[in-house]
């Protein structure tokens, strides 16, 4: 739903528009409004009032004393005891205007206007009498004098304000034996006793929860003395609870506040939290509801941090704090559209309220706040623009560590934000709270003074872990890192099977021998690796085909440079981190592991391209970004070169045949390798074994034949048909099976001569009609056949001969088709795949 801004459902006052926000503006000055001086709205009484909001307490507090200057019994002395700042001067004012309209005679006393010279009777009668006769000197004046003045102006009311400060003063003045301080004591215990037994007659005096609040030593002494004198006779008021301060809050600076818009906006807000879970743990949607009508426009934590734990600070007064502080967020997002304010809403960049939080906690925190949250450059601006373009209007990452920042102080030990107390001020009505949770696990890494304790994130002004780490990566060394990257690069080619060479310094470093090689190259460039591929040295390189190149992915080196440089950094922390926090060698370890797992795949990831060499010069290649689970450099270059047939595990006896025999009589078997060796593009056989098997079964098979050649190079065939003992000697030689074929046939036909009658050869002219052999039919010697169509079972040992019959045809015919169905026996898939689908795919046939 659509919901108004802040400022036109709760409208500020004028001077809060105005931006009039002296502090002089929220400092109540009862010494001032007595004398009709000062600001405006504590002089003027009907001001006063509008601007107030009359608490329990004050109400209480008016009646008591109402009641007892219309002689009707009640207290006649009482003790305003607030904490410092905490609305004792605001409610000594409303009392004085009240008095006036009660017509009362009123007395004021505020130590911080008398000098140490000044007399708190003398005072007293000078107010009530225009005159001071009676009750002079620096000695109490006793009852009786005191009693006869007050008697004369009832109804009264005497207002005695900081009065401690007063008593300390006039420690400093000697009265014979005794000083001003302690007859001003007895004159208190005087003036107690007095008051009590005036029915119209009564005393409000002020004294600060503590002690401590004061400025000296003696101000314990003097404050145990004053408890004990006022305790006598005295109640004590509080004249505003800590249920009331919103109220109280919200009344000074909203001249007005339609409450059923603000209901609006407060159900909008309940709605999204209870979806979102961001409600207080054991606090009811009602509850809070109730919290967040009495402090709108502000969220309840609002009120909370800065009155809890900025107002626990000795030299934070409460209320006047709180209001100032309010007053500059109020006129820094009065132009705004927000329907309400959260800690994130405080503008840190803005220096005056940025100086009434530091004034509070150290100048340091001036830079810490420029570095980590407000500057261009900030951790939590990059965080911004990390959480990407769906939410980067929203200045989710600066909305964090802002409220993050004010949670994390206090006069007290308490300090640090739940990450459901960040996700509550954080979030905005236009996203989902995740977000925030995503936007702190970013600001972990990316700010410098950020911790994290005991599930609380809070700021302080010692380096995290990610400061330390910039002081040191700002000492690494390129040598280290080329000896983390080098030592990295060993492991990961280790698998590679055959030798590797990394980063050489010069082409001649690699040797020209027949065996492959793995060169990892420092940075890919062309001129480079043609250089290798053609020459080691100043000699031209014979096996140039026996390379393969590795290089780093240039616009991924900057980042696993970072990378390196951080885990070094850390293991330098590592080795002497005494001056760590406990959480901070966790959170170490934690790094220094999660490094060591990132800093394998970052090495696959930026060596992931790779050159081999072609007849053109080379081709280049990508190994893919994502690494095989487990799978080291070595063995993903290894697996995608064999995908690729570049490397060959298997050979299959065909390929052999029609790419080593085809328009030749026979070759040295030796010469299958050097042509692997030294022919740009040639495909790299796993080892020996794989041209060795692929020989075995191809002269098995009698797809060619395995022999050796003689004295005068004459060729002898030793193995055709049958299981052959390859040795790859310097005359062993692979031989087209036409010879081998000739060399058979003329075998056979003499055996036949030496044995039995020979088979009867079969009329010319004549087709095979049936099974009986002799059923035939003429057919005519010229008659022509423009396609042939016949199914033949393969009889055990006779695949040559039906190869030799496929051979013949293909001379006469364009296109022949081969139909296999093989039955009555098994193949494993994996073999069907190996050297079947293999092989015809090698020779380019087509399914």
């Amino acid at each position: 739903m659509t919901m108004k801004a802040f400022h036109t459902v709760a409208v500020p006052h004028k001077d809060i528009l105005e931006g009039r926000l002296t502090l002089d503006v929220f400092a109540a000055d009862l010494w001032e409004a007595y004398h009709n001086r000062g600001v405006e709205e504590y002089r003027d009484a009907d001001l006063f009032f509008q601007k107030t909001y009359l608490t329990g307490g004050l109400n209480h507090l008016l009646e008591v004393i109402k009641k007892r200057i219309e002689g009707r019994g009640g207290d006649s002395v009482i003790q305003l005891q607030t904490p410092f700042g905490g609305g004792k001067t605001h409610s000594l004012i409303a009392v004085m205007h009240k008095a006036k309209q009660w017509h009362a005679h009123q007395a004021v006393v505020v130590g911080t206007n008398l000098s140490a010279n000044d007399t708190i009777w003398g005072i007293l009668e000078q107010q009530l009498t225009g005159k001071n006769n009676i009750l002079t000197g620096l000695t109490a004046p006793g009852k009786d004098k005191l009693g006869a003045i007050l008697a004369s102006y009832q109804p009264l009311v005497i207002l005695i304000d900081e009065l401690l400060e007063y008593v300390v003063k006039a420690a400093g003045i000697g009265v014979g034996d005794s000083n001003l301080a302690a007859q001003t004591l007895a004159f208190l215990q005087e003036l107690t006793e007095t008051v009590s037994i005036l029915e119209k007659t009564c005393l409000i005096l002020t004294l600060p929860s503590s002690s401590m609040e004061q400025y000296d030593e003696n101000a314990e002494k003097f404050y145990q003395q004053l408890q004990k004198i006022s305790g006598r006779l005295e109640r004590t008021y509080t004249p505003v609870s800590d249920e009331e301060i919103a109220k109280v809050i919200r009344r000074r600076l909203f001249a007005y506040v339609n409450e059923k818009e603000a209901l609006q906006v407060v159900n909008a807000f309940i709605n999204y939290a209870q979806r979102e879970n961001l409600l207080p743990t054991g606090i009811e949607a009602s509850q809070y509801r109730d919290r967040f009508l009495d402090s709108y426009p502000f969220l309840p934590e609002v009120i909370e941090v800065l009155y809890h734990r900025w107002g626990s600070f000795p030299s934070f007064q409460r209320t006047r704090g709180v209001l100032r502080i309010l007053s500059l967020v109020i006129y820094a997002l009065k132009n705004t559209n927000l329907p309400y304010i959260s800690l994130a809403d405080f503008s840190l960049a803005d220096q005056d309220l940025r100086q009434e939080l530091i004034k509070h906690i150290g100048q340091e925190y001036n830079s810490i706040i420029a570095q980590d949250i407000t500057d261009a450059n900030a951790g939590s601006k990059k965080v911004d623009a990390i959480l990407g373009d769906s939410y980067r209007g929203l200045s989710l990452g600066s909305r964090a560590a802002t409220t993050i920042f004010l949670y994390s102080f206090s006069g007290a030990r308490e300090k640090g934000a739940t990450l459901a107390e960040i996700k509550r001020n954080a979030t905005t009505l236009n996203n989902p709270a995740s977000v925030v949770v995503e936007a702190v696990e970013q600001l972990k890494s990316q700010l410098f003074y950020l911790q994290f304790q005991e599930d609380k994130y809070f700021f302080s002004n010692q380096p995290n872990l990610n400061r330390i780490l910039l002081n040191k990566i700002e000492n690494i060394r390129d040598e280290q890192v080329f000896e983390i990257e080098k030592y990295l690069l060993q492991k990961q080619i280790k698998s590679w099977p055959f030798k590797g060479y990394i980063w050489p310094e010069n082409p001649a470093d690699i040797p020209d021998t027949e065996e492959f090689k793995l060169v990892v190259l420092k940075e890919g460039r062309k001129e480079n690796i043609e250089e290798i591929i053609k020459n080691k040295g100043n000699t031209r390189r014979v096996n140039c085909n026996s390379l393969v190149f590795l290089y780093p992915s240039e616009e991924d080196k900057i980042n696993y440079v970072k990378a390196i440089k951080e885990f070094l950094a850390c293991k330098a922390i590592k080795e002497d981190e005494t001056y760590l926090t406990e959480e901070q060698k966790k959170e170490l370890q934690n790094k220094i592991d999660s490094l060591e797992r990132d800093l394998n795949y970052f090495i696959i990831h930026l060596y992931r391209r790779y050159a081999l060499p072609t007849k053109e010069g080379h081709k280049e290649g990508n190994l893919g970004i994502s690494a095989s689970e487990g799978a080291t450099l070595g063995e993903k270059l290894y697996e995608h070169l064999k995908q690729n047939g570049n490397i060959l595990e298997n050979l299959a006896p065909m390929v052999v045949e029609k790419k080593y025999l085809r328009d030749e009589e026979s070759l040295c078997t030796s010469k299958i390798f050097e042509i692997s060796y030294r022919t740009p593009g040639e495909p790299w056989f796993v080892n020996p074994d794989v041209v060795k098997k692929a020989i075995e079964e191809g002269v098995e098979r009698g797809l060619f034949g395995l022999g050796v050649t003689g004295d005068e190079n004459q060729i002898i065939c030793r193995y055709f048909g049958e299981k052959p003992e390859v040795k790859f000697s310097e005359n062993e030689v692979i031989i087209n099976r036409k010879i081998c074929k000739i060399k058979e046939e003329k075998s056979k036909a003499d055996k036949l001569e030496e044995t039995e009658e020979p088979e009867r050869p079969r009329e010319k002219g004549y087709e095979i009609a049936g099974e009986n052999e002799e059923e035939m039919i003429p057919r005519s010697p010229d008659e022509m056949m423009y396609s042939l169509n016949f199914t033949v079972e393969v009889p055990e040992g006779k695949v040559s001969d039906i190869m030799g019959i496929i051979r013949y045809l293909r001379k006469k015919f364009e296109k022949i088709k081969i139909t296999v169905e093989a039955t009555e026996g098994q193949i494993s898939l994996q073999e069907y795949q190996n050297k079947v689908e293999e092989a015809i795919r090698q020779l380019g046939g087509g399914w």
